[in-house]
C-alpha cells in the first residue's frame, strides 16, 4: 500500500505529488527561457528599424508606416501562385486581392506600383497621404484607404518608396 499525504483535503500520492512538482519546474524553466527570448527579441528590434537601404531615420520610419501600419504590400505586391506576398516584387503593383461585398461597385482590377518610382510627382504623393485625394481631385476608389497622414508620415512613406529598387523585399 502506498503512503498517502492529506493536500488541502485531497489525498495525494507521493507519485502524482512528484509528477505535479516535476510539471510545475518545467513550466517555470519554460516561462524563464521564454521571457528571456521576447526580453531579447525586443532589444534587438529597435536596430533593425533603425536600419534600411537608404540608411536614414526618415526612410526607416517610411518602412515602419508602409510594412507593419498600412500594410501596403497586402495590395500592392503581385502574389505567388500560392497566394503568398512574391517579395522579389515588392510593392511593384498586381491584381486586386480581394473582391467588393456589393458586386457592380467601381473596383479597381489593378494596384499600381508604388516602389521605387511611385506613379506621381513628390507633391502629388504628399497630397494623396495627407489627404487622401488623387492627382485628379478626387478620393481614391475602395479599397485604397484615405490616408491623412502627418506631412512628416507622408514624406518618410514616400522616401522609403523611392528607396526601393527591384527584387528587394521589406526586410532587406
Amino acid at each position: 500500500m502506498q503512503p498517502h499525504i492529506v493536500f488541502e483535503g485531497w489525498r495525494v500520492t507521493f507519485a502524482f505529488r512528484r509528477v505535479i512538482a516535476g510539471l510545475s519546474i518545467a513550466a517555470f524553466l519554460l516561462l524563464i527561457i521564454t521571457a528571456s527570448n521576447l526580453a531579447i527579441a525586443q532589444e534587438r528590434k529597435p536596430a533593425a528599424t533603425a536600419t534600411n537601404s537608404a540608411g536614414n531615420a526618415t526612410s526607416a520610419r517610411g518602412k515602419y508606416i508602409v510594412t507593419e501600419v498600412a500594410k501596403c504590400g497586402n495590395c500592392h505586391t503581385p502574389r505567388t501562385q500560392n497566394g503568398q506576398l512574391d517579395y522579389s516584387r515588392w510593392l511593384a503593383g498586381g491584381p486586386v486581392p480581394y473582391l467588393p461585398a456589393q458586386p457592380g461597385q467601381d473596383w479597381p482590377l489593378l494596384c499600381p506600383r508604388i516602389g521605387g518610382l511611385p506613379p506621381a510627382n513628390d507633391a502629388q504623393m504628399i497630397t494623396l497621404l495627407t489627404t487622401g485625394i488623387w492627382t485628379t481631385g478626387k478620393p481614391l476608389r475602395s479599397p485604397m484607404p484615405e490616408f491623412h497622414m502627418t506631412r512628416a508620415d507622408a514624406e518618410a512613406v514616400l522616401a522609403y518608396l523611392k528607396s526601393i529598387t527591384s527584387g528587394r523585399g521589406p526586410t532587406q
